[in-house]
């Protein structure tokens, strides 16, 4: 070692060339925030159409001095509002975990050893690392005393690396054991984890379905309902009438309904109950992506085992006795007294009875065996082929079955001396088998999402045949399908390879992205979970992303869902929630397309009509509240864990479509009774309140199904709420009174017919002719 060298490493850099890097710029950034700031979010939550369009209408009715017809701007402050807490609240949890994963980094500066913020890394510092601890830069081993790193987050390889002086180390690295000196070579932008980051970023999800559609829905109702709007109220001044009423029915006619409000409302609750099971929501449309996945890759590390090693069992060899061998090992164990992963599942299998040990030779990474010599004798615990100068051909063979089957496979030998390299004469006693941890539930979680037609991949960079091996004790479908992709060349067709194969194994982080595209080519919805830096690109491309809690700060930046104690059992509740939010917005969407249907219908017949536009805004809040609103609200709150059906148009068209048009086709009944009778405005327009209110209750039963003692409580408490504001608060609603018989000759018979004429209606065109239509 050059003197020049010792000074580097005595003294780092000084605070002049500290001050030179950071103003060329050469200097370590923190992860770009992936969540957005709380002004993008009160920005995009407010500057919405439907919002603008509401307030458009809001201003209106203002112009006209009524202000109680301004109450349907409610549903806008209550959906913002839903909109923003969500988000932000997400935004907090995500960069609370950002803050707890930022540790200080030890440096060497003026020859003294300081702690400074990752950001405050420049090119060119020495960095003191030490076991437990992650790399945030690019650098080069400049001294090291026995340092064994996890490159896992960026290989996938899950076997420790040794390195030397002179060896790379990649950012997102993480030191298992020893310490040593780290020069930073790359920061910033140039570091590997931040170019993985920023392509990651850079990645763009298809929307989820459920909201394409209902985004769909909004767009066409307004470039629909906006001129036939102007039309009404062109028309209704050409009549006449004052402007105060045109502009009072062009509004009623235009309010768009809270399908909106619906769909935030439920997500929000299902991202609440998630919180509840330790998983944080970052976006809600990703509960609706979840609910729709039939592929499911999965990490071996994290997901299918908990990342601990597990002494199975010591198999004696040559006869020798299994309880002497098992003594003889734990005795080595506690004078060894090492601290490494396989040490410390052995001392738990064994406990660590007293020894008086003579010598001593903990592991070394180079070495890869330790002994230690007590009783008069001497033993030694290792890799094979660092024990032995030639493995003995029936030993190999053995090992290489047990390792075939996914054991890690040590020698326990007896020796004449703990010589190095290689100790002398080893006689073996035993074969050490260790094991990967499952998860406690793991059978249990893969054998709930089989039942669930959810395919489950297994993509990782370990050995397949491990990874196979692990896959098949988790009881995984059809995990002997495995393939190694470092042998399948530069261009393999991935199409052939994910048709083909269950388990892949030696992935890089491109080739993961690629499976995933391949996956989605074939028609699946995808969601893959990770941990490390080398699963950004194919969290990116999924169209649901999970990361674990424990994984690296980019992971738990990118994805849609954060596993917050790191436990991937809760993706049952995960999947469950999802499933029963979009089963019940389908369920229940249908009751505010009815209104929807028969504005844009009524708004084009009245145009040519020399009646006024049938209701006013504050006339159909009741109908909004009491026959939508309100009872939506607690059905989306229902537990509905029943497959995607994926009908969703189909489902909602079946109830709308009938009950529209039988909306419409009374109210010109009442039209036509109203000339007939002469009755006025107020008096139609209650009449129409009714029999709309009647045929939204119906349509109400029919979303419930199927019906429970809640649900018909629900239903019948709305009615009876229906009745009461005709009876107590028709003034606050501009309704008339309608305890007149001279009316109730009018809308008896209207009422009484009501029912059967709708239920032919659904049963006939809502289940014939739209059953031949395809809606998706």
């Amino acid at each position: 070692m050059s003197e020049r060298y010792l000074s580097a490493i005595e003294h780092g850099l000084t605070t002049k060339q500290v001050d030179q890097r950071l103003t060329a710029g050469l200097k370590n950034e923190p992860l770009p925030p992936l969540t957005r700031s709380v002004k993008q979010i009160f920005r995009d939550n407010l500057l919405t159409l439907f919002n603008c369009i509401n307030v458009l209408l809001a201003g209106l009715v203002f112009l006209t001095g009524s202000y109680k017809n301004m109450l349907f701007l409610f549903v806008v402050i209550v959906n913002t509002a839903i909109g923003i807490f969500q988000e932000i609240r997400a935004k907090r949890q995500v960069d609370k975990l950002s803050l707890l994963s930022a540790t200080k980094i030890q440096v060497r500066r003026d020859g003294q050893t300081v702690a400074i913020g990752q950001d405050e890394i420049v090119q060119d510092d020495l960095l003191l690392v030490t076991r437990g601890e992650q790399i945030p830069v690019d650098g080069l081993v400049r001294a090291t005393a026995g340092l064994e790193v996890d490159e896992s987050q960026i290989t996938g390889e899950a076997d420790p690396v040794i390195k030397g002086p002179g060896d790379e180390l990649v950012s997102g690295s993480v030191i298992l054991g020893g310490h040593g000196i780290v020069q930073a070579t790359q920061v910033g932008h140039g570091s590997f984890i931040k170019q993985m980051a920023r392509a990651a970023k850079q990645k763009r999800r298809t929307p989820s379905q459920l909201l394409t559609i209902i985004n769909r829905i909004i767009k066409i109702l307004t470039f629909t309902i906006i001129p036939l709007g102007a039309g009404l109220f062109i028309s209704t001044m050409m009549r006449g009438e004052s402007q105060n009423r045109a502009i009072l029915g062009t509004v009623a006619g235009m309010i768009p309904e809270g399908l909106v409000l619906l769909t935030s409302v439920a997500l929000a609750a299902g991202a609440f109950t998630l919180g509840r099971h330790q998983v944080l929501v970052r976006e809600l449309p990703a509960i609706e992506a979840l609910a729709r996945v039939d592929t499911l890759c999965l990490d071996k590390t994290g997901t299918i085992t908990s990342g601990k090693l597990v002494f199975e069992r010591v198999e004696p060899w040559n006869q020798h006795d299994l309880t002497a061998v098992e003594h003889r090992l734990a005795a080595l164990v506690t004078a060894i007294d090492d601290d490494n992963e396989t040490a410390q599942a052995i001392k738990t299998a064994f406990g660590q009875p007293p020894v008086q040990a003579t010598e001593v030779l903990p592991f070394s990474s180079s070495r890869k065996w330790s002994g230690a010599a007590f009783d008069g004798h001497a033993y030694v615990m290792g890799a094979p082929e660092f024990i032995f100068t030639t493995v003995p051909g029936e030993l190999q063979t053995r090992i290489k079955t047990l390792a075939q089957q996914g054991y890690r496979v040590l020698v326990l030998a007896e020796v004449a001396a703990l010589t190095t390299p290689k100790p002398t004469r080893p006689m073996t006693l035993g074969l050490i088998l260790i094991t990967d941890e499952l998860r406690p539930h793991a059978k249990t979680t893969f054998g709930f999402f089989a039942n669930q037609d959810v395919a489950l991949k297994v993509i990782s960079g370990d050995n397949p045949v491990t990874v196979a091996s692990i896959a098949q004790r988790a009881e995984i479908k059809d995990a002997d399908r495995l393939v190694d992709m470092s042998q399948v060349g530069t261009t393999p067709d991935y199409d052939q390879l994910v048709t083909n194969y269950t388990v892949f194994g030696r992935v890089t982080p491109q080739q993961k992205e690629q499976l995933i595209k391949a996956y989605q080519r074939d028609g699946h919805t995808v969601a893959m979970t990770g941990d490390g830096v080398n699963d950004l690109l194919a969290l990116k491309q999924a169209d649901c992303s999970i990361a674990m809690a424990s994984g690296s700060e980019a992971t738990k930046s990118l994805a849609d869902f954060v596993l917050i104690d790191s436990n991937f059992d809760a993706m049952v509740q995960v999947l469950n929630e999802g499933r029963r939010v979009i089963n019940n917005i389908e369920r229940v969407a249908a009751l505010y397309l009815i209104k929807t249907m028969y504005s844009v219908a009524l708004t084009l017949i009245f145009i040519f009509m020399s009646h006024s536009y049938p209701f006013e805004p504050i006339q159909l809040t009741p109908i909004s509240s009491l026959m939508v609103g309100i009872p939506t609200f607690f059905l989306a709150l229902q537990p509905d864990y029943t497959r995607i059906t994926g009908r969703f148009m189909k489902q909602v068209m079946e109830i709308a479509v009938p009950a529209a048009i039988c909306v419409v086709g009374y109210i010109m009944v009442i039209m036509v009774l109203g000339n007939k009778f002469q009755l006025n405005f107020e008096t139609t327009a209650t009449l129409s309140v009714l029999m709309t209110g009647i045929f939204s209750l119906n349509a109400l039963l029919i979303a419930a199904r199927p019906l429970n003692r809640f649900k018909i409580g629900l239903v019948v408490l709305m009615a009876t709420l229906f009745v009461l504001v005709f009876l107590f608060a028709g003034r606050i609603f501009s309704l008339v009174n309608l305890l007149d018989w001279s009316l109730a000759v009018i809308y008896l018979p209207l009422m009484i017919s009501a029912y059967p004429v709708f239920i032919i209606l659904q049963n006939g065109l809502g289940k014939r002719v739209l059953s031949k239509i395809n809606w998706r």
